[in-house]
């Protein structure tokens, strides 16, 4: 893949994509969880070329800032993913791993584009693959498939022949990782985070043991013994070339909206509209009946959440928030919003069920409300501000950006904003540090 092969519409995306996770890695850099992480980081990966974005200058190894950037990036539920879904996170692993081996190598904004796109086509497809059966087994996607998409990224920055690429895929098949433990067990939730830096490390160690001549089997994806029959009760390798090359997936990555999982986006944004349409409050609030995929059904239906960060995975909880809270700005999400009594009793007046004929692969919801009157107000959302038939434009990328970088100087973030919106004409990236 040429720079000058992708679409102007995809390197847009990839721009944006590229822009939003440097506001979430920078929101993230204060939370505990991502300091843990950081303080490891720098503990084991000192003397490197690459720095922690939001953490400073200091230089760490480029696989350990792949680490800690993919961490961060995750570190609040604010990053990006794709629709439809294919359990991939671009910006948290791919451009994670990419920015730390472009500092490494002292590479510019154009070949750091030209090689997200390219990780972005494959880890896509590669999810789109698993047909989320990885997830039915337990496995957390995006540490999964995440190893693959940053190997081809990374390689690709250093030039990979397709030997070297095909080692390089071999070895992220031994980096798959991730499990869906914390979703089940009701604590743990720092995991999840961990899981998206994993991937971004994942194909950072892949693609550096590839560049040295370490060798990894050629079928790792599809093969006897593969990822796809490890992970995956059922699978389609078609989906692994279609259309490679002339249909760019990374036209799907969307931008989140809201600080919550992304199964909660349609019903927060259906509840929004409800507010809106017909004046209410919560006090006016009786009952509310969410319908929604088999996974918003199960695995995120958590009335009663443990911590903060399950919190943000619960749609009942998240989707009660919104009665109480604005739900776009991060800080509604405070370190004790699970313990808020009011949200915490609205949700679990929450009643979640499966629409018939539903899958997992799609993210749209119907919310019922039933008002104290008895009146019954319900809304249908599905595609929410962010998705690829609904983008954000220039400015809501940018209010987003500000708003999560609102603790540095205004103008130094407008100024980093704009920046990053032309990213292809820098040609070495080692300013990109706050």
């Amino acid at each position: 893949m040429r720079y000058e092969d992708i679409p102007a519409p995809a390197l847009q995306r990839a721009k944006d994509c590229i822009t939003d996770a440097v506001g979430t890695i920078i929101y993230g850099a204060d939370l505990p969880w991502s300091k843990i992480i950081i303080q490891y980081a720098r503990a084991v990966g000192s003397g490197g070329h690459s720095q922690i974005l939001g953490s400073g200058k200091a230089g760490v190894h480029p696989s350990m800032a792949a680490l800690a950037q993919g961490a961060m990036a995750h570190a609040f539920e604010l990053d990006n993913l794709t629709k439809p879904d294919s359990g991939g996170h671009p910006g948290a692993v791919l451009f994670s791993s990419g920015l730390a081996v472009a500092q490494d190598r002292g590479l510019g904004g154009k070949a750091l584009l030209t090689a997200l796109v390219a990780g972005a086509e494959v880890m896509i497809r590669i999810g789109y693959a698993t047909e989320h059966s990885d997830e039915e087994r337990g496995f957390h996607a995006p540490s999964a498939c995440g190893p693959f998409g940053g190997a081809i990224t990374v390689g690709h920055l250093l030039g990979f022949d397709a030997a070297r690429m095909t080692d390089a895929l071999g070895i992220a098949g031994s980096c798959s990782s991730g499990l869906l433990a914390f979703a089940h067990s009701g604590d743990g939730a720092m995991v999840k985070r961990f899981n998206l830096g994993r991937g971004a490390e994942g194909g950072v160690v892949a693609a550096s043991l590839a560049s040295a001549g370490f060798s990894g089997p050629s079928k790792v994806i599809e093969g006897e013994g593969g990822f796809l029959r490890a992970f995956c009760p059922k699978w389609d390798a078609a989906q692994l070339t279609d259309q490679l090359g002339t249909d760019f997936k990374t036209m799907t990555i969307m931008i989140k909206r809201y600080a919550c999982h992304i199964t909660a986006h349609t019903p927060v944004e259906a509840m929004l509209d409800l507010r809106q349409q017909h004046g209410f409050a919560a006090a006016d609030v009786a009952k509310i009946e969410i319908a929604g995929s088999p996974r918003m059904a199960t695995v995120n239906n958590i009335p009663a959440p443990g911590d903060a960060l399950l919190a943000q995975f619960s749609i009942p909880f998240c989707v009660a928030l919104a009665l109480y809270r604005d739900p776009i700005d991060p800080d509604s999400f405070d370190a004790n919003v699970w313990k808020d009594p009011q949200i915490r009793a609205m949700a679990q007046r929450v009643a979640m069920t499966a629409a018939p004929g539903q899958t997992n692969l799609d993210l749209a919801s119907t919310v019922t409300v039933t008002l104290k009157n008895g009146q019954v107000v319900s809304e249908h959302v599905t595609a929410f501000t962010g998705t690829p038939e609904r983008p954000l434009d220039r400015e809501g990328l940018r209010h987003k950006f500000m708003l999560l970088t609102k603790a540095h100087p205004k103008a130094e973030m407008a100024r980093l904003f704009d920046r990053l919106q032309a990213i292809e004409t820098e040609h070495d990236l080692k300013w990109l540090s706050v």
